[in-house]
């Protein structure tokens, strides 16, 4: 790799440091291509990407981010998962490294919040912002759905009311 694909590469690492919303460091040692391919593809699915580069180069990158605690956490293969959702990468790269032993996670960031293995994990647990939505417009209509229940429940009761007597004086 030359000066300028480094020095591109530094950037590109320290836009991903500085703009993302949650950063996921591990170890990949022992994984073979297929899984580090497959491990790529669930994180791409989610909105996430995966990155494997030169520790000294992602120190570089980390250097006047948010995210600059987790320098520590760079050594031995690592590679990291980022994504602008805060909780995507966290749920795709704990899932995988329940499925797949040799993914370890060392920790992460989320802005300027450094995470251990065990807060990367509780992130994962947490609901996605897709979900949160969901969880808010149901919320939001449901008093609206009780109101017009509520509201036409009396006329469908004096329905039945009717219907029923005019049942009984028919027969």
């Amino acid at each position: 790799m030359d000066r300028a694909a480094k020095r591109e590469l530094v950037a590109n690492l320290h836009d991903v440091f500085g703009d993302t919303g949650v950063v996921v460091v591990a170890h990949y040692t022992g994984l073979t291509v297929a899984e580090m391919t497959t491990y790529r593809q669930r994180m791409k699915q989610a909105g996430g990407h995966v990155k494997v580069a030169k520790n000294r180069l992602a120190k570089l990158a980390l250097q006047d981010t948010p995210a600059a605690g987790i320098a520590d956490l760079f050594t031995g293969p690592t590679c990291i998962a980022y994504s602008q959702d805060p909780i995507a990468a966290a749920k795709v790269a704990v899932a995988y490294a329940k499925e797949n032993d040799k993914l370890v996670i060392l920790g992460g960031t989320m802005g300027p919040n450094v995470l251990d293995a065990k807060g990367v994990k509780a992130l994962a647990e947490l609901p996605s912002l897709d979900e949160l939505r969901a969880k808010l417009i149901g919320l939001l209509n449901a008093p609206a759905t009780k109101i017009a229940r509520t509201i036409k429940e009396p006329s469908a009761k004096l329905t039945r009311v009717i219907s029923a007597k005019a049942s009984q004086d028919a027969a």
